[in-house]
């Protein structure tokens, strides 16, 4: 896809990968639209944005809300004449054991990472295939191919996610509308962010790098999802291993192999977004 010209929309946009997935498109010359919960974030992100040359777009809108996502849908189509471009980059994640906290705490985990997904898309796709163009971006997780300890209910919202995007790549060529592309997007553990703290072991360290900044990741959608039209990008690279590695191994070596690198307790050091 040629960025020039395009509109997006980018969830949780204000802050971290989704802010810095905004400066590069607007540096490709896209007019977007950024949802985030968080209003001061929002006007400082804006004020960066437009100072690039963008033109762009803000609301406060909390993704679970699925009244303001279909409104604010409607308003970003007649502010930027349609929508091209969805970054479902919005996420939530509480680290701790499956017990450690109350079903408040796993239901938010649901819905702001994948039950806000459903709200989004609906709300996107079918002008995406009326025009049989588009694409949307689905930020899943290295912990979308991988259990983790410590992290089970988001790990289970990015398998999740992993699988909407594929089935509905599916269900997009069935209706013979390829034009509309689907991209998952895998980060590992982020040095800085909703995940700092986070590592595995040395080992695994060495293997599976931290990613060292959220640029890393909005070049892997912009350049690798987008322009590229990959179906799916992982980062780093080497998480392409895992994949490979859960084929080829006997269910037993591969779960050794998983605490061999540490995966199993790399949540223990885990202090989030600061």
């Amino acid at each position: 896809m040629k960025l020039n010209g395009k509109t997006a929309i980018v969830t949780g946009g204000a802050m971290g990968i989704g802010l810095a997935t905004s400066k590069l498109l607007v540096k490709e010359g896209c007019i977007i639209t950024i949802w985030d919960i968080n209003k001061v974030e929002m006007q400082k992100a804006k004020k960066d944005l437009e100072s690039l040359g963008g033109k762009v777009f803000t609301y406060q809108c909390d993704v679970t809300d699925k009244k303001r996502v279909y409104s604010l849908a409607l308003k970003a189509k007649k502010e930027m004449g349609h929508i091209d471009i969805l970054v479902n980059n919005a996420g939530y994640v509480k680290g701790g054991e499956f017990l450690d906290h109350d079903d408040e705490v796993w239901e938010k985990t649901i819905q702001v990472n994948l039950t806000s997904m459903i709200y989004t898309i609906k709300a996107v796709l079918p002008g995406m295939y009326e025009r049989n163009s588009g694409h949307i971006v689905n930020i899943s997780s290295a912990a979308g191919l991988l259990g983790v300890a410590g992290l089970s209910m988001y790990a289970a919202t990015k398998w999740a996610v992993l699988g909407l995007t594929e089935s509905l790549r599916f269900e997009s060529w069935n209706k013979g509308k390829k034009g509309v592309k689907w991209t998952s997007i895998h980060p590992s553990y982020l040095a800085h962010g909703m995940f700092e703290g986070a590592k595995l072991g040395f080992l695994g360290n060495l293997i599976v790098p931290l990613v060292k900044s959220h640029d890393v990741i909005a070049k892997a959608i912009v350049y690798g999802a987008l322009i590229k039209g990959k179906y799916s990008v992982r980062r780093p690279r080497s998480l392409r291993l895992s994949i490979l590695l859960r084929g080829i191994l006997p269910d037993l070596i591969f779960q050794k192999l998983m605490i061999l690198l540490g995966v199993h307790k790399s949540m223990e050091t885990w202090q989030g977004r600061k």
